[in-house]
């Protein structure tokens, strides 16, 4: 797939920069979406030629629209990486129904319209790679959080919802689910993970398009493997079978 036509959104600045630039060094073409044209510049300017900025907001489907027909002008879409996110520290007392749900909108609603568009390439082609980043957030929320996690734990429902409705009739449409941990970008901490470091596993993961990663999840570079049930560990245990989480390839 190191020839097609992967979109990032979110790519003016952290990691989705850090994945557009990634991902271009590694020989595809990528169209980055962002709201902000200069930061999308400055990203094109890392990244070479083969990348393509794209002003649109994600939590408007009209722009979404309009961003992946001027994509299609290049080349079919194969790989998505739903990247772009917004995490506003908000305590609920001071939250209101507006600005909760504009979070929503774009971690939530970004990623189905983005999604619904990438699908109308990939159902032609039969195969493609969809990669939504998540976290921890809704299991584990901090405080001042409460859109973000609501938000962010949809999108990994909404992963499961994709594979539960595709998985049998499009496997090779690969779709999962991507923690990177704690970054140091502008919506993480200081002392987290430098996000090129995090970019080379998401490149990685992204290219990955074995159809047994559909509904997988990873953190960071390791694969986080789904509770298994009494029955299932006696069975397991009768069988001497032992799952093991992946790692991601670099």
């Amino acid at each position: 797939m190191a020839k097609q036509m992967a979109v990032i959104t979110g790519a003016g600045s952290g990691l989705g920069q850090a994945l557009a630039v990634e991902l271009c060094a590694r020989g595809l073409l990528v169209a980055g979406l962002g709201r902000r044209k200069e930061a999308l510049n400055k990203t094109a300017a890392m990244a070479g030629d083969s990348f393509t900025p794209i002003v649109a907001d994600v939590s408007d489907p009209i722009q979404v629209r309009a961003a992946f027909d001027d994509i299609r002008a290049v080349a079919p879409v194969s790989i998505l990486i739903n990247n772009a996110g917004v995490y506003p520290h908000c305590d609920m007392l001071d939250e209101t129904p507006e600005s909760f749900m504009q979070t929503v909108a774009i971690n939530l609603g970004g990623t189905v319209a983005c999604t619904s568009e990438a699908l109308k390439d990939m159902c032609d082609a039969g195969r493609g790679r969809i990669l939504s980043v998540s976290s921890f957030a809704d299991m584990h929320p901090l405080p001042c959080s409460a859109a973000y996690s609501v938000s962010k734990g949809a999108v990994t429902t909404f992963s499961r919802a994709l594979v539960a409705d595709l998985g049998d009739r499009l496997p090779k449409i690969v779709i999962s689910t991507w923690m990177p941990g704690m970054l140091n970008t502008k919506m993480g901490l200081v002392e987290g993970l430098d996000p090129v470091v995090a970019a080379k596993w998401g490149a990685s993961l992204a290219l990955w398009d074995d159809p047994s990663l559909n509904g997988a999840v990873f953190e960071m570079d390791r694969e986080i493997l789904p509770p298994r049930g009494l029955k299932g560990r006696l069975k397991d245990a009768v069988r001497l079978k032992r799952h093991k989480p992946r790692h991601i390839p670099t």
